[in-house]
């Protein structure tokens, strides 16, 4: 397996596994517009020429950036390449120099295995929010707030 940006030939990929949980109700559903204007925070698992996992890192502000959008194949799920994602988002937010991580999850277990804790939606920025008011969910969330400093 290898780690990688995504490219445009990623889009389609990307686009159905994030959307075959959303269907699910366990994360929220990206557009292929979307995807395209964002392609940059992207990062693949490419296993054999296929894609099984997808992540992005999204910066927000200041210093504050999200872990998004992540999510693996069923077959590759338990297999490590949802840690090997988020691992490698964590170094490219350091890289930036990124201070805090933070996460709106159903996956508390997941997230607390890699440094993340549980906090009050409000504790994060406003500019959390922009995204959020475009979501079927708002202004009734129950995604967990997760954060995780890197400094």
């Amino acid at each position: 397996m290898i780690l990688r940006k995504a490219t445009f030939r990623d889009v389609e990929p990307v686009l159905n596994i994030i959307n075959q949980y959303a269907e699910k109700g366990m994360m929220l559903a990206r557009s292929r517009n979307t995807l395209y204007e964002t392609l940059r925070d992207f990062i693949v698992a490419e296993d054999n020429g296929q894609v099984i996992g997808v992540g992005a890192l999204h910066l927000i502000w200041d210093a504050l950036a999200e872990v998004r959008s992540l999510a693996v194949t069923p077959e590759a799920t338990g297999k490590g390449v949802g840690r090997q994602i988020v691992e490698a988002l964590i170094d490219e937010a350091k890289q930036l120099g990124i201070e805090t991580l933070f996460t709106l999850t159903y996956q508390r277990e997941f997230f607390a295995r890699l440094g993340f804790h549980e906090v009050p939606k409000e504790q994060l920025s406003h500019k959390v929010w922009k995204d959020c008011i475009n979501c079927p969910k708002f202004p009734n969330c129950d995604e967990i707030a997760m954060i995780k400093p890197l400094n």
